[in-house]
């Protein structure tokens, strides 16, 4: 069987797909002994549950298998990588006198399913499409692409997981029409309003344009971690009591089987024992009572917000909340009854579809490898760090807007660049990517697991929050305009063009005032997202 190889890597589970051309679409593939079939709407969809054992033995045990041996809750077992390398998290776990990061833990765990993959399909020199959250910073695709590299997979692409998802539902999408991606998973929640173009050819089938998108750092493990909170307060509980941590992993994966248990029951029990003593600590949880939990963290009104965000971007370009066709649901967590009756409250009954809420994402990347091609907008600000000269402090100007659609025809932005001291010869700008501010609240809580593989609450602080935001994108290569001869301190020595090219990476020319000569013609500065 030969195509191209779709891959999405996500918190809770990952799912592959290959693109079929004589069925011009994606299909899921089994992985065996790493995934399992999953009931989609009546349909078997396998599906590779993200987590990776690293045994004593020096054995390593990926997705299924770490199910089947019942390793899941063991703390050489690491799971949420895709979060947490995504919010650039320290933790770590301490294993046989070693540290190992989510950053390595989920390395391994693709270098696996890619290395198995390629074996089942006689993979050869074709080209894989690895989906990336709408709110991914540049950390979290460099990442991504080293551990395709590391996999021997030369030929790879990135995509969005929202523009993924328009295609994996493409027996439903038609050229023309406008649609909704609500994408809800483990770790992310996303909405997208795409247009399918109406142009179509041969080679490259539908094209897609995205119009407006949102993004926030929640999502089913969000919910698991809400309800592991719920059960310690209705126990009078302490997370750093001692039988709190030797259960607490335990625990945590009751409250994720309650969560999807309610997804279909009115009720789920949540039971959790420590070894040690044989305590229980259990609580029954109604679907209301869990339907109120989300309540009290305001998670309808987040939904609400995140929608609105969308499609007001779409709104600046022409496009009116009616001129939806019709909204797809995407990600495991949009399986949660309340989740599907707030998108219905908003679009109506008729314009929701969840038909594939688990394999949309990866039968798009197969098909985006294949050769679909994508309009597309710059997600975050970007812009300039430069110093005042009078207090000392750091400023940031906007070089390139979110928004922006590329290739750009015209330059972005324009500026001088001068020297600091006398003599210089090395010169160049910091340019950073600027996440979206939002005012969190004071005492802002996440659940994360310690180095003895105990899970713990923890507050994030103002100043951590803002940096997950804010990230030095050429912090490796800030300077690289030589000026020769040396630079005059205070005086103007270069004048710079900024433009963003057909592969989103910002462009520079340079043009030395003192020689008139140009010095650097479509530099690749650094990719944006």
């Amino acid at each position: 069987m030969s195509g191209r190889l779709g891959i999405d890597f996500g918190t809770s589970n990952t799912v592959l797909a290959l693109w079929d051309p004589a069925a011009k679409q994606g299909l899921p593939l089994h992985i065996p002994d790493y995934g399992y079939a999953w009931d989609q709407n009546g349909e078997q969809v396998s599906v590779i549950p993200s987590l990776i054992h690293f045994a004593a033995n020096g054995q390593v045990w990926i997705g299924s298998q770490v199910r089947q041996l019942d390793m899941e809750n063991s703390p050489r077992t690491f799971r949420w990588m895709k979060r947490y390398i995504n919010q650039r998290s320290p933790y770590q776990l301490r294993l046989d006198g070693r540290e190992l990061s989510p950053y390595q833990a989920g390395q391994d765990f693709l270098h696996a399913i890619l290395m198995f993959a390629a074996q089942e399909i006689e993979f050869e020199d074709e080209e894989v499409a690895l989906s990336v959250p709408v709110e991914a910073f540049e950390h979290y695709e460099e990442w991504l692409t080293a551990a395709a590299r590391q996999a021997g997979m030369p030929r790879f692409r990135l995509i969005d997981e929202p523009s993924a998802a328009a295609l994996g539902y493409g027996a439903y999408i038609q050229p023309g029409n406008v649609y909704l991606i609500f994408d809800f998973g483990g770790g992310t929640m996303h909405a997208s309003v795409i247009l399918i173009e109406a142009e179509e050819s041969a080679a490259s089938g539908r094209r897609c344009r995205v119009l407006g998108k949102a993004g926030r750092e929640i999502g089913g493990a969000s919910i698991d971690q809400w309800l592991f909170q719920e059960v310690l307060r209705r126990h009078a509980r302490s997370d750093s009591e001692e039988f709190v941590r030797r259960i607490s992993t335990d625990l945590l994966l009751q409250c994720q089987s309650a969560k999807e248990q309610l997804t279909i029951s009115s009720s789920a029990r949540v039971a959790a024992c420590d070894q040690q003593t044989g305590a229980v600590l259990e609580t029954e949880i109604t679907r209301s009572e869990f339907e109120d939990l989300l309540d009290q963290h305001d998670f309808f009104g987040g939904i609400n917000l995140l929608i609105r965000q969308a499609l007001n971007a779409a709104a600046e370009r022409g496009y009116r909340e009616e001129d939806i066709r019709a909204a797809l649901m995407v990600g495991g967590s949009s399986q949660i009854p309340c989740v599907q009756r707030t998108l219905r409250q908003v679009f109506g009954r008729e314009r929701v579809m969840s038909g594939r809420p688990l394999d949309a994402v990866a039968r798009g990347a197969a098909a985006f490898a294949a050769g679909v091609d994508f309009y597309d907008h710059i997600l975050h600000n970007y812009a300039i760090r430069y110093v005042d000269a009078q207090t000392g402090q750091y400023h940031y100007r906007t070089i390139v807007e979110r928004g922006t659609a590329y290739p750009t025809q015209t330059p972005v932005c324009r500026l001088s660049v001068k020297a600091t001291y006398p003599g210089q010869e090395q010169l160049g700008v910091a340019i950073f990517e600027m996440g979206e501010q939002r005012a969190a609240p004071q005492n802002t809580l996440e659940l994360i697991f310690d180095p003895t593989g105990a899970a713990r609450i923890t507050q994030i602080s103002p100043r951590e929050q803002e940096q997950r935001s804010l990230f030095w994108m050429n912090e490796h290569n800030p300077t690289f305009l030589v000026a020769s001869p040396p630079a005059v301190q205070g005086e103007p020595r270069f004048d710079l063009e900024f433009n963003v090219d057909s592969n989103k990476r910002l462009t520079l020319n340079a043009r030395d005032r003192l020689t008139g000569q140009l010095s650097l013609k479509d530099f690749p500065v650094v990719k944006l997202t």
